[in-house]
């Protein structure tokens, strides 16, 4: 896929994000539809299993699960690692919330989520409100407990934020 295609491709903020399934490391079919209506999402892309900026996003994510769950948010991280892989990475770092095995990167093509120097997967996440929109989105590769900040700080904007 060149980088024009890609950047069609992009999803941007106000825009409705696209559906997906894919398999997660407990074995069970997800998909983003299950949860609209129901749950705000963070969804977050990351570049590789046991590598020591996820380990710290993922541990940020877990540390602060509680937290997301009681602002009404469901966590999901997805990564083109096999199912393998996260199975051994949920196990190792008692990890919560559900990791999504992409590994043909099709939902990654799909939200347009960019590469680092055309090698490693890039590090988004996205914010998606209970109607499926996308509210937030973050960018950063060296920069990965800000994910988890930034996740934290635009829910609880979206708490405070009387709905018509």
């Amino acid at each position: 896929m060149n980088v024009q295609s890609l950047m069609a491709n992009k999803i941007r903020v106000g825009d409705e994000a696209p559906d997906f399934t894919l398999i997660s490391a407990s074995g069970q079919k997800i998909s983003l539809k299950d949860y609209i209506g129901k749950k705000n999402i963070v969804l977050y892309f990351y570049p590789k299993d046991n590598t020591p900026g996820c380990i710290r996003e993922a541990c940020g994510f877990r540390d602060n699960y509680e937290v997301f769950k009681g602002m009404g948010a469901e966590v999901i991280g997805v990564s083109s690692d096999s199912l393998e892989k996260h199975q051994g990475f949920v196990k190792k770092h008692n990890l919560p919330f559900i990791l999504l095995s992409d590994e043909k990167k099709k939902v990654r093509k799909k939200f347009g989520v960019p590469s680092t120097l055309g090698l490693i997967d890039g590090r988004v996440t996205y914010i998606i409100d209970k109607k499926g929109d996308v509210i937030h989105i973050f960018s950063s590769q060296f920069q990965p407990k800000k994910h988890i900040d930034d996740a934290i700080n635009v829910l609880k904007k979206l708490a405070d934020t009387p709905t018509a």
